[in-house]
């Protein structure tokens, strides 16, 4: 078979495949057109993000007979017209679930023990005790919206913090020793904490909005690892504001697309500048499965599927 690589990974993944007798190519840096032009001649193709695989893509790559995505998501790939036409779909969310369970962690611990705004006053010289005093996760009701890999990762992570962990999926039955599955409803009555660890689907577009917000019972600290586009950035800072929301983790944002550094004008989102000036939210530039760790297990996690068709 011949393999198209369209974005780098770890070495280990062409090592293993041009060990098993795969004809390996690459092109990083090729535009979607360029790529278009030549995807006929392959059987196979290895991306991340760069290139969005659609149906005028699709329909050039007559020979095409897998996709494997080195990464969870699968956002950038028209997946029904894909298997329609009998392309094989691979990602490998196992690759990275612990690396988003530890982030997605840090990020709840650093919140509520105010570990980021402390930092900073200690560096411009106030020694400010009281003010940031912390909050302990003990005791507290962790809720998680995807019990999937993701989810399921973090859930075990919080073993051993004493707290309750609830979790709502679309699926019935995916609950474990580390989580209760309850209804939304019962997530929202219930939650001091809520995580988000869903795809980008219409289901989950803008699925945190006001009104979302607004049935929490309870003011709660909000995680956000899974995608960007899920959240409602404008009501998040009205929740924010009020106090509805006591604090945000946030590894992905709504405005986020493929070049990203691109946000950081003057004619960035209003509610993006305030945001960043906000004490009570953690941001991280999409890297919660990121880890050094996690690079080499996505790899080992593709080329296994890969083998195994």
């Amino acid at each position: 078979m011949k393999v198209l690589h369209l974005d780098t990974n770890h070495p280990l993944l062409l090592e293993s495949l041009t060990k098993e007798g795969f004809e390996n190519f690459e092109d990083y840096e090729g535009s979607k057109e360029e790529i278009e032009k030549k995807i006929h001649e392959f059987d196979g193709v290895v991306i991340r993000s760069r290139i969005k695989i659609d149906k005028k893509f699709l329909d050039a790559a007559v020979r095409l007979k897998f996709i494997a995505r080195v990464g969870a998501g699968m956002d950038s790939i028209d997946t029904e017209y894909a298997e329609e036409k009998g392309v094989h779909l691979i990602n490998a969310p196992e690759g990275n679930r612990d690396a988003v369970g530890e982030h997605t962690l840090g990020m709840l611990l650093s919140l509520m023990n105010k570990l980021s705004n402390s930092n900073r006053e200690i560096r411009q010289g106030s020694w400010n005790r009281e003010g940031n005093r912390g909050i302990e996760l003990g005791g507290k009701t962790v809720g998680i919206i995807g019990y999937g890999n993701m989810g399921s990762a973090f859930a075990k992570k919080l073993r051993g913090f004493h707290c309750d962990v609830i979790c709502y999926d679309i699926l019935e039955g995916v609950d474990d020793k580390n989580a209760e599955q309850v209804t939304l409803r019962q997530l929202q009555k219930r939650s001091d904490v809520l995580s988000l660890h869903t795809p980008w689907t219409p289901l989950t577009d803008k699925m945190i909005n006001a009104e979302f917000i607004d049935a929490f019972h309870k003011p709660f600290w909000f995680i956000n690892t899974a995608r960007g586009k899920s959240v409602v950035t404008k009501d998040l800072v009205a929740a924010l504001k009020s106090g509805k929301i006591l604090g945000a983790g946030l590894d992905v944002l709504e405005y986020e697309k493929s070049s990203f550094e691109s946000l950081f004008t003057p004619k960035m989102p209003r509610e993006f500048k305030e945001l960043l000036e906000m004490d009570n939210v953690i941001l991280s530039p999409h890297v919660a499965g990121w880890s050094t760790e996690s690079k080499e297990k996505l790899a080992k996690v593709v080329v296994k599927k890969i083998l195994e068709l």
